[in-house]
């Protein structure tokens, strides 16, 4: 179940989709999705810009607070706080990122994330803040 949300619900809304982010494994906790390198994320020459790179650390954090979930039908979310690092340049490859949740509190998440080129080296790392709210009970009905 958490694979098919993460597949329906995070990577298919349109920003999403423009970073082909595709998903490698997930298991409660923990997501790890790859983004192919492309011409159109890069700022100078083939470098891997800095805003994609972002958007990876995020969307994965997010995936991995859901992966969580058991009932995600009866909740909503939003990514609180986010910092990332960027560690090294990534020149002309696809990125892996890693989130693990390391702290889930009664609606907030706290995951850790670390971005890496093909050969293990880090590119980035990022913690994110992702709040999970139970969506209100439906009131009585007025009829």
């Amino acid at each position: 179940m958490p694979r098919q949300l993460i597949e329906q619900a995070i990577l298919a809304g349109p920003f999403s989709e423009a970073l082909e982010l595709e998903i490698e494994e997930v298991s409660p906790d923990y997501v790890c999705m790859r983004m192919p390198f492309s011409m159109k994320r890069t700022t100078v020459a083939d470098i891997v810009h800095g805003g994609a790179i972002a958007a990876l650390i995020d969307t994965v954090a997010t995936a991995a607070a859901w992966s969580g979930v058991d009932a995600p039908e009866a909740y909503r979310g939003t990514t609180i706080g986010f910092s990332v690092s960027f560690l090294s340049a990534a020149r002309g490859v696809d990125l892996g990122a890693e989130a693990r949740v390391t702290r889930r509190g009664r609606s907030i998440c706290f995951i850790d994330v670390i971005v890496r080129d093909p050969q293990g080296d880090p590119v980035a790392s990022g913690l994110v803040s992702y709040k999970l709210s139970r969506n209100a009970p439906p009131g009585p009905s007025s009829a």
